[in-house]
């Protein structure tokens, strides 16, 4: 069985990440919790991909929650985002997409990046260079 939760790396109107969160909002209703070692929304004193993603499209994360779980297709929901908050235009998206791909390589992440890759038995891997890499890996998309 495939992993429930899809890359980071899909798109969804050309933006990454946005599908990955649907699915853990998704997949938290329906299952009651998330796979252990996964959140949803915010951490405290820390900036998920959650928090990013709702402040890049200008979305509460409780309301992108109930919006999601009210139905609709990825598109759907994208839209409303884009109606309720904002829509970036081709090149904010160009250059989300490229921070979000690159984030844990050689930025403010780089030590966080290292710290989970040991959590997970990954310290040793030199190939694993993003916080992308790692969850691929970690979900059985890449080897």
């Amino acid at each position: 069985m495939a992993f429930p939760i899809r890359s980071p790396r899909d798109l969804v109107g050309g933006i990454a990440v946005f599908g990955r969160i649907l699915d853990k909002i998704r997949l938290n209703a329906k299952e009651g919790k998330l796979p252990d070692g996964y959140h949803l929304g915010f951490i405290p004193g820390s900036r998920t991909f959650d928090d990013r993603v709702c402040r890049f499209l200008g979305v509460d994360f409780d309301a992108l929650t109930k919006r999601t779980l009210e139905g609709g297709t990825d598109e759907e929901v994208l839209e409303w985002c884009f109606q309720t908050g904002r829509k970036p235009d081709a090149e904010q998206i160009e250059i989300w997409n490229g921070f979000m791909h690159k984030r844990g390589w050689r930025d403010a992440a780089s030590k966080g990046l290292q710290e989970s890759k040991v959590e997970a038995g990954f310290g040793h891997r030199d190939d694993i260079v993003t916080f992308f890499d790692l969850m691929d890996l970690e979900e059985g998309r890449a080897s």
